[in-house]
């Protein structure tokens, strides 16, 4: 079944990089479709009702939502990534919708086109994130045990690899177990390769697309 598996992704969706990190750390050979949601080709379509990335094709099934296929490969994969305690567990999952939460304040970062509006997203993620450094054990989200929530933070740090080259914004300032996990996702080799080299001027060629505040900054620093 593993060499039957195909994802259909897109290059910045961190979505997609939750589902490659995990057939990564799984070792479960997949094969990778890259399109642009901006054009997208017709038979994705009928494979994606939400039209969303990713979708993961097992044979003739397709299964979309990134939650979904996380619990598939769970449910179907050596390799377990979630803790073997059910009520342990439930927390994991729970801290994984925190992450969608949190990609959610990274998205208002991405397109904010002034000042005010871009303070108001940071201050709400790092309200968020200072939730998260009280839960952090390290080395990993609980411990020694690489898990899915690793997984789904390793692309939300990603974002600040290029944030950081634009400005200081302080947002993980006074969280040193955040800023020892960040670097820790970002040495793991599932993380690393679950984007493209361009993964760096994709992000701020989208940035400048949409007029982003981020994008106004990093114009004037050029300058």
């Amino acid at each position: 079944m593993s060499a039957l598996l195909k994802l259909i992704s897109h290059k910045l969706c961190p979505y997609v990089q939750r589902a490659v990190i995990a057939l990564s750390e799984k070792g479960v050979p997949f094969e990778r479709v890259d399109i642009d949601l901006d054009a997208k080709p017709e038979w994705f379509g009928k494979i994606s009702p939400l039209g969303k990335t990713p979708v993961l094709v097992v044979g003739d099934k397709a299964i979309f939502e990134s939650a979904v296929i996380l619990e598939y490969l769970e449910e179907t994969q050596p390799g377990p990534l979630h803790p073997s305690d059910p009520l342990v567990r439930a927390e994991h999952r729970a801290w994984i919708e925190f992450n969608s939460a949190v990609l959610g304040d990274i998205w208002g970062l991405e397109i904010a086109t002034d000042e005010a509006t871009f303070r108001a997203s940071a201050k709400q993620l790092e309200g968020r994130l200072a939730s998260l450094e009280k839960r952090l054990v390290g080395p990993w989200f609980d411990g020694e045990k690489f898990s899915l929530v690793d997984a789904v933070f390793g692309p939300a740090f990603r974002y600040f690899d290029v944030f950081d080259e634009i400005g200081d914004f302080g947002i993980f300032a006074g969280k040193p177990k955040l800023v020892q996990w960040r670097k820790n996702l970002a040495a793991r080799a599932s993380i690393r390769s679950a984007v493209s080299a361009d993964y760096p001027s994709l992000l701020r060629a989208f940035l400048k697309k949409k007029g982003a505040y981020l994008s106004q900054l990093e114009a004037r620093k050029a300058a």
